[in-house]
């Protein structure tokens, strides 16, 4: 068995991202197995290893887990940066759950019919703008960090949703001095500079060609 978390996904970010994020951040190095073809996916279903029948799964500390907030909370309690007590947990959940919410809008834009995705694009921008931003902005406006003013699971899914609203909006953060600082120090925390350098883990954005795998698998019309 690999001492290594083993992280089994299609050759892209989907839901899987934020975790190869949270690895990285941790300064933990991973492998990756792809799931590439529908005879792929069809094995890890017939091994039982697929709890409710959906990927991404990580493989880690002899356990086989699914459902990707889970995967995260269980990384991030491992290594620290789930925080101290009950109720930073609690208040690191919520803020997770905000940018996966955000996050979640991005990840559907991508199977729309065209005509819709520019429609997309502008609620991405109206959400991040008038619902989540402004939560986070105001926290980091008082500290350095979302909770307990130490790096934590929130801060880096953060920092993750800044940068993914930014390849649509890339003036998203112009009114927003907090966030910009709060992107800036974030990307020069070690772990973080070195997973955004050319040649790290970190995917790029969905293409056609990885559309159109995704479909292929999961007999997506």
């Amino acid at each position: 068995m690999s001492a290594k978390p083993i992280l089994y996904y299609f050759d892209g970010r989907g839901r899987i991202e934020c975790v190869r994020w949270v690895l990285a951040a941790a300064g933990v190095d991973f492998e990756e197995i792809f799931v590439e073809t529908r005879e792929d996916y069809e094995k890890l279903l017939k091994a039982g290893d697929l709890m409710f029948q959906q990927i991404p799964m990580v493989e880690i500390d002899g356990m086989k887990l699914v459902q990707t907030n889970a995967i995260m909370n269980y990384i991030a309690e491992k290594y620290n940066m789930h925080g101290k007590n009950l109720k930073e947990k609690v208040y690191i959940d919520m803020y997770v759950e905000g940018t996966t919410e955000l996050l979640g809008l991005i990840l559907s834009s991508f199977f729309l019919p065209e005509a819709d995705q520019e429609k997309q694009k502008c609620l991405i921008k109206n959400r991040a703008l008038n619902r989540y931003f402004p939560v986070y902005n105001k926290v980091l406006g008082k500290q350095d960090f979302l909770v307990g003013n130490q790096l934590s699971l929130a801060d880096v899914q953060l920092l993750y949703a800044i940068l993914s609203v930014e390849e649509f909006h890339g003036d998203i953060l112009q009114n927003l001095p907090i966030l910009q600082a709060f992107k800036k120090r974030m990307c020069e925390i070690p772990t973080i500079k070195k997973f955004l350098q050319p040649g790290s883990k970190r995917k790029p954005m969905a293409d056609a060609k990885y559309l159109d795998t995704v479909r292929k698998i999961l007999l997506l019309k």
